[in-house]
């Protein structure tokens, strides 16, 4: 298509929105604000959009939508660009990111968010009433893109993943309706969202619990590299052991400024910090000498506990030996094995279709081992094709973040919701 017909069909989209009633900033390509707003977190991603339309209510998300729908262009939908790993070029970028509301109601425990609220903006907001969400390791990553992709962070063992809290959801579907889905409405819709990622509608608001924390033990610790076989050694089998108010992960890291490489030892108790300490001894005694860090007890909203690109992702229902020894050997890479189980594992009835509930581990490496990225002994890492959507870098790949028979139901709710594949910018479920 040449620059000039270009032109012409990104004015006639414009015209479009303008006519279905959106309000919002309109930008289009060599404006000064477009290449700002097309930016993905994700720097792989170069998305090109005709239009990018900065939605500031529901009633502009269904504008874009019908417009998209009228003219037979994509559409994708950003927040804050941490989950946008697929470019939407040649159609609508629809920016959330103007839609930040964010509502506490303490005597219900609830939270109501726009979908452009950041983590920060709830945890601010909810820490005055001495509660928590199950929010996820940094303050600037997106609410909605988060949960309904699953959501596991620091409290996610005591109270389960972010999308299992979730009680109602307002969406704007395929055909530019705004229904509410809950257990009483819409309940395959709402099933599907609680870890189904955006596939079956542009979620305009979230309600979901929070949580009687207000303060934690936690920080990062930093030990010696010789000791990260004796230290992930020792961390098989003491996981076996703690109660879920502790959530752990082992890194294969540098210690901060320097290029030291060391083995960090990431915790959050929550719970007394006497406690926490006993618990952690046996970890601790075999570590040796701490290089840097320390845990303390400060409010949960603090707790800046940071994450692991997520280039390799893997479920490990044990820490074997063999895994132990090539991620080791790893020098250049950073390496995250994290304790999953807890309330991940048991949600109660009706939960939605967080796949692979059951593993014991995550491990994370922060380069591809695919084709030898990190080196050939990568090569021996055994691999269980489990993915886990919110770290999945490859969107191809979303059905394997999924058991068979979730899967398979999932596919029957897109074909209810969006027989087209209307929304398909995302790690795509198929009709």
């Amino acid at each position: 298509m040449s620059t000039q017909a270009i032109a012409a069909v990104a004015s006639d989209l414009v015209a479009g929105l303008l006519g279905a009633g959106f309000n919002g900033a309109v930008r289009l390509p060599g404006e000064p604000a477009y290449d700002e707003q097309r930016r993905s977190v994700i720097p792989s991603v170069d998305s090109r959009p005709l239009v990018i339309a900065e939605a500031y209510g529901r009633t502009d998300v269904q504008a874009a939508v019908r417009t998209a729908r009228e003219y037979g262009v994509p559409i994708a939908v950003q927040a804050t660009g941490h989950g946008t790993r697929v470019p939407a070029d040649g159609g609508i970028l629809l920016k959330t990111t103007q839609m930040t509301g964010v509502l506490i109601d303490p005597e219900r425990r609830i939270a109501k968010v726009a979908p452009g609220a950041r983590w920060g903006a709830v945890l601010d907001a909810a820490r005055q009433f001495g509660l928590a969400p199950l929010s996820g390791s940094h303050r600037d990553v997106g609410v909605t893109g988060y949960t309904l992709g699953g959501g596991v962070g620091w409290l996610a063992r005591k109270y389960g993943f972010a999308a299992d809290s979730v009680i109602r959801a307002e969406v704007v579907t395929a055909d530019g309706r705004a229904v509410t889905a809950s257990a009483e409405q819409h309940p395959d819709l709402f099933w599907a969202i609680r870890g189904g990622t955006g596939n079956f509608g542009i979620v305009t608001s979230l309600e979901f619990r929070l949580y009687p924390v207000r303060e934690v033990h936690a920080g990062i610790v930093y030990y010696g590299i010789d000791r990260a076989a004796a230290i992930l050694r020792r961390y098989r089998d003491w996981t076996a052991t703690i109660p879920n108010e502790l959530s752990t992960a082992v890194v294969l890291t540098r210690v901060p400024g320097t290029e030291q490489r060391a083995v960090a030892i990431k915790v959050l108790y929550a719970g007394d910090a006497e406690l926490a300490e006993h618990l952690l001894k046996p970890l601790f005694e075999i570590a040796g000498p701490r290089l840097a860090g320390e845990l303390k007890t400060i409010e949960y909203a603090d707790a800046a506990m940071g994450g692991t690109p997520a280039r390799h992702l893997d479920f490990l229902d044990t820490l074997t030996d063999e895994v132990i020894d090539v991620v080791t050997e790893l020098e250049d890479a950073m390496v995250e094995i994290r304790h999953w189980g807890g309330a991940m594992a048991h949600p109660g009835p009706g939960a939605g279709p967080i796949g692979h509930r059951e593993a014991s581990y995550s491990l994370i490496i922060d380069r591809e081992v695919l084709g030898g990225g990190v080196g050939l002994r990568t090569a021996l890492l055994p691999t269980s094709g489990r993915t886990f959507v919110n770290f999945l870098g490859d969107p191809g790949r979303a059905d394997t973040a999924y058991g068979a028979t979730d899967l398979q139901r999932l596919r029957e709710v897109k074909r209810a919701y969006d027989p087209t594949n209307f929304f398909h910018l995302n790690a795509n479920i198929r009709p």
